[in-house]
């Protein structure tokens, strides 16, 4: 974990790797200035996560909090193991695309206003 709620329990799991840490940290601190508890997971190797015990993974995944969002500028697949069937995944649906990476990150929603607005959809506070 980088970042959680303070004061409690968070409400919101955002999960990311390399260069959407950053993302997911801003994206946090806009959460919090609303009032909305969140925690920011790094998760750089899906296979380090699995080989923990079960204790330690629902430690920083707990399994009763449903709204998660990860965020991945490739590929989508995969990430539905640690999001569960309420939760979203902010990555690419398509093969690319060429433009600037500014105009790129804008189209397809990898913005802290983005990802914020999707956790706080799954808490139904939009």
């Amino acid at each position: 974990m980088l970042a959680d709620a303070p004061g409690g329990t968070p409400e919101v799991v955002l999960i990311a790797s390399g260069s959407e840490v950053a993302l997911a940290i801003e994206a946090h601190e806009r959460l919090l200035s609303a009032d909305v508890r969140s925690r920011v997971v790094s998760m750089p190797s899906w296979d380090v996560f699995e080989q923990q015990t079960q204790e330690y993974r629902d430690r920083v995944l707990p399994p009763d909090i449903k709204a998660r969002v990860a965020v991945e500028q490739a590929s989508i697949f995969g990430w539905e193991r640690y999001v569960g069937t309420h939760g979203r995944v902010i990555g690419m649906h398509t093969f690319g695309a060429s433009a600037p990476l500014k105009a790129l990150q804008e189209k397809f929603g990898f913005e802290p206003g983005h990802v914020a607005t999707v956790a706080k959809e799954l808490l139904g506070r939009n």
